[in-house]
C-alpha cells in the first residue's frame, strides 16, 4: 500500500506498528530539539518526525518497511494535496449549540435529540446548505475507522490556498463539533493499516479522492481554514460602478445572474448562504475567464462590488472568498453553453 500510495503522488511515512501514531524518532532526534524538516536523519533514510519525513521516493520507502514490516503507513496531507474530514464516532456530551456548527446559529426551537456524533454535525451542515451528505459520498474515497468514524478523502483545490488540519472540539478553527479536518501540517492513516483496535477499511465507492467539493471548500474557508497571507490585509472597496450592470453576451449574463443571488444577501444580516453564493459565482468568474471569455480583473472588480454590498464590514473575508473562488475555478475553464 505504502508504495502504490507513492506512486500516486501521496507522500508516505511509517507509524508505529499496531497503533496509528508516527513512528518513534531516532535516539539522537529524542535528545536533542531541531527543526523537523532540517532533520539530518532524513538523508539517511530516517523515518523522525512523522509527516515531516514523508517521501515518494520507492527505494526509502521499502527500506522502511523491509526493515520494520509491521510499521503502519501514514500519508502527509499538506504535500499530498489531500483535505480528509475525520469524523468522529465518539458519543460524549453535547456542548453548547454555538459550538456545534461553528457560526451558524441552531434557534433554540431545533431538536437535537438524537444528536450524539460528528455524523449527526456533518449531516447537519449538509442539510443545512441543502448539499448531500459528505459521509454517503461514493464517488470519493472512504475508510471506516476501528473506533466507528470515518476518514472521508477528497483533493485540494488545484489553485486554491492551502487549508489548515483542525479539531473539531476546537473553539477557535472547527468545521463542525466531532469533525476534524487533516490537510496542512496534519497526516492521515491509509487503508488497510491495521491496529490493535482493528483495522482502516475502505468502503464500497471510489477507491480514489475526490476533488473537494465547492460547498466544502466555501465552509472551511468561512470557517478558517483558509492559509492564504497574500490578500492584504484591508482590501480596498471597488470603484462605484452602475449598481445593477446589465451587459450583453451569453458569458457576462451567467455571472450577472450570480451576482444578483449575491446582492440580494443584503436583505438579511446573516445566512441566506452568501459565502456559498459569492464563492459559487467566483468559481464560474474563473471559469469563464480562463476559458477566454471574460477578463478576470473585471470579473474579480464585480464580485467585490456585489460581496461589499451585501456584506460591507467583513472586506477581508469577502476579498478571500473571491481570490480562492477564482482560483478553484480557473482550474475548470466554462463555456455557457457548457452550463445546464
Amino acid at each position: 500500500m505504502a508504495l502504490w500510495l507513492a506512486q500516486h503522488g501521496y507522500p508516505v511515512h511509517p507509524l508505529t506498528p499496531g497503533a496509528k501514531t508516527p513512528a518513534a524518532n531516532c535516539a539522537a532526534c529524542t535528545r536533542v530539539e531541531h527543526p523537523p524538516h532540517d532533520c539530518p536523519c532524513h538523508s539517511q533514510r530516517g523515518w523522525c518526525h512523522g509527516f515531516h519525513a514523508a517521501t515518494t521516493d520507492p527505494d526509502t520507502i521499502r527500506h522502511w518497511w523491509q526493515s520494520r514490516p509491521g510499521f503502519g503507513v501514514g500519508v502527509s496531507c499538506g504535500p499530498a494535496r489531500l483535505v480528509v474530514i475525520d469524523v468522529d464516532a465518539h458519543t460524549t456530551n453535547l456542548p453548547s449549540r454555538q459550538r456545534l456548527l461553528p457560526g451558524i446559529p441552531i434557534p433554540p426551537a431545533v431538536d437535537l435529540t438524537g444528536l450524539h456524533s460528528g455524523f449527526d454535525t456533518l449531516a447537519l451542515l449538509a442539510a443545512h446548505r441543502g448539499r448531500p451528505n459528505p459521509s454517503e459520498d461514493t464517488t470519493t474515497l472512504r475508510v471506516r475507522t476501528p473506533s466507528g468514524g470515518m476518514h472521508i478523502w477528497y483533493r485540494a483545490p488545484r489553485n486554491g490556498p492551502p487549508l489548515r488540519s483542525s479539531s473539531g472540539s476546537s473553539s477557535k478553527t472547527a468545521l463542525a463539533w466531532q469533525v476534524d479536518i487533516r490537510a496542512t501540517n496534519g497526516y492521515i492513516v491509509a487503508p488497510g493499516t491495521r491496529t490493535t483496535a482493528g483495522i482502516y477499511t475502505a468502503l464500497p465507492g471510489a477507491r480514489q479522492p475526490a476533488p473537494l467539493p465547492l460547498w466544502l471548500t466555501a465552509e472551511l474557508t468561512r470557517t478558517g481554514h483558509s492559509l492564504d497571507t497574500t490578500l492584504p490585509p484591508t482590501p480596498a472597496v471597488p470603484s462605484p460602478r452602475p449598481r445593477h450592470p446589465r451587459p450583453t453576451g451569453d458569458s457576462q449574463r451567467v455571472l450577472a445572474s450570480l451576482l444578483e443571488d449575491v446582492r440580494a444577501c443584503e436583505a438579511s444580516p446573516s445566512g441566506m448562504a452568501f459565502t456559498e453564493k459569492l464563492n459559487r459565482a467566483a468559481f464560474t468568474a474563473g471559469g469563464l475567464a480562463q476559458a477566454g471569455h471574460l477578463a478576470e480583473a473585471e470579473c474579480r472588480d464585480l464580485l467585490l462590488q456585489a460581496a461589499t454590498h451585501a456584506r460591507p464590514h467583513q472586506a477581508r473575508r469577502n476579498a478571500l472568498i473571491v481570490e480562492t473562488g477564482l482560483r478553484a475555478g480557473s482550474a475548470r475553464p466554462i463555456h455557457p453553453k457548457e452550463r445546464t
